[in-house]
């Protein structure tokens, strides 16, 4: 077992929080941009990875080729996403719509140019079914205390200030990746050395050919994504507009990610008698069963939406350590290990996209209502409440579909 591997997850789930769950609304209320444009700006910036994560893994390929090694590319995005960090949350207000542009896209680089190569070396480190499924829930293990530590960072302020908890993340972010990331690149060993191989895109045309139902495990994937991004895009929007309770929204997401640590080992004990599939499907039953009581939640029901929280937390790591090994195995027991990196480079294309359509899709029929935090009425809370609970429900449901049609392979 690798142990260092997982260590950056932790800092680089610092890194996504903000993105994902404070930055829209910080845009869109505390620094008064139109919550439709935010919507459609996020979008193009996520959109911008459909083109980038491929082009990213592809490069990272020629880098294990041409150098040995992937962590030159790693290294370029460690700076890349640390400067663009700052920016995006220290705006000039006059010009805040503009950084929100230009350095969302380059955050969401220097992201990629980090975790594609990351994610890839599961599947160079070993060739064990039970050790890649170890290793993908460690590393989702630390990325989930690097999310419970980013939540409980901002409750140790006396502020309500999303400007100000962005910031203590930020250097929370600073503290705990750089020596980590330094440590891991110059202790990170993997089996798989220079591959001679000429790498071409067009291989990936062989790789679908040789499995058949890959598509469907992406389409799944997708779907399922999309659903878990959708309530991470509104979760304080609901808190605190449904439930209407401002001062729980960081404990309320403690209780989530901490079932997700009590539950991380059950999973991956259950996987290894009933596979990486089974597992994945019976988290998305759990979690949809359980979620789909949120839409009848009301103001002031805090402790029934904790409850549930904490219920669909159970099924956390499993839905996203899961996916992921299952890739892995797909790379590992391919003939064409060439284009790890590439196949990886689309796969976290897939999660960005699904992000990024959340974004879309929901502050885009907000902006169509006339959502109003400020001038709130009952459509706005029921459209917010259907927008939040229902569809990931269905999503979830639908994805299914596709996953199930997929026949996992275990050697």
């Amino acid at each position: 077992m690798n142990y260092y591997y997982p260590l950056i997850a932790m800092p680089l789930a610092i890194l996504g929080l903000p993105l994902y769950i404070y930055l829209p609304t910080y845009y869109a209320v505390d620094l008064n941009i139109n919550i439709t444009l935010v919507g459609v700006v996020l979008f193009l910036a996520r959109l911008s990875d459909v083109f980038s994560d491929p082009l990213i893994g592809f490069l990272s390929d020629k880098s294990q080729r041409v150098l040995n090694s992937k962590k030159p590319i790693m290294f370029i995005g460690f700076l890349l996403a640390t400067f663009s960090f700052y920016a995006l949350i220290n705006p000039i207000k006059e010009y805040a719509l503009y950084f929100l542009i230009f350095f969302s896209i380059l955050i969401y680089l220097g992201f990629s140019m980090i975790m594609v190569p990351y994610l890839t070396w599961v599947s160079e480190i070993s060739d064990d079914y039970n050790e890649i499924s170890s290793l993908n829930s460690n590393r989702e293990l630390f990325t989930i205390i690097g999310l419970v530590l980013a939540l409980i960072a901002p409750t140790m302020i006396d502020s309500q200030q999303l400007s100000q908890k962005l910031n203590l993340l930020f250097l929370l972010f600073i503290f705990l990746f750089t020596p980590l990331f330094l440590i891991t690149l110059l202790k990170m060993k993997t089996k798989f050395t220079n591959n001679q191989t000429e790498i071409k895109l067009s291989i990936l045309k062989l790789l679908y050919k040789e499995k058949e139902d890959y598509k469907y495990l992406q389409i799944g994937y997708f779907f399922n994504s999309l659903a878990n991004a959708i309530p991470a895009t509104l979760f304080i929007l609901f808190i605190q507009v449904v439930i209407q309770d401002k001062n729980s929204n960081e404990w309320i997401l403690i209780v989530y990610f901490l079932a997700g640590i009590i539950a991380l080992p059950f999973w991956n004990k259950l996987s290894k008698s009933k596979g990486k599939k089974q597992v994945w499907v019976l988290s998305i039953l759990l979690a949809s069963i359980s979620f789909f009581f949120v839409v009848f939640l009301k103001q002031g029901d805090i402790l029934w939406f904790a409850l549930i929280s904490f219920v669909t937390g159970l099924s956390l790591g499993a839905d996203i350590a899961f996916p992921t090994a299952i890739q892995s195995d797909i790379i590992q027991n391919s003939k064409y290990k060439q284009l790890s990196s590439t196949s990886f480079g689309i796969w976290t294309m897939l999660t960005k996209l699904a992000l990024a359509s959340s974004v879309m899709i929901t502050f885009s029929i907000l902006g169509l209502i006339g959502f109003d935090e400020n001038n709130i009425n009952q459509n706005m809370i029921l459209t917010l409440s259907l927008l939040y609970a229902l569809l990931p429900v269905i999503l979830k449901l639908f994805s299914l579909y596709f996953i199930l049609k997929f026949k996992e392979r275990r050697k």
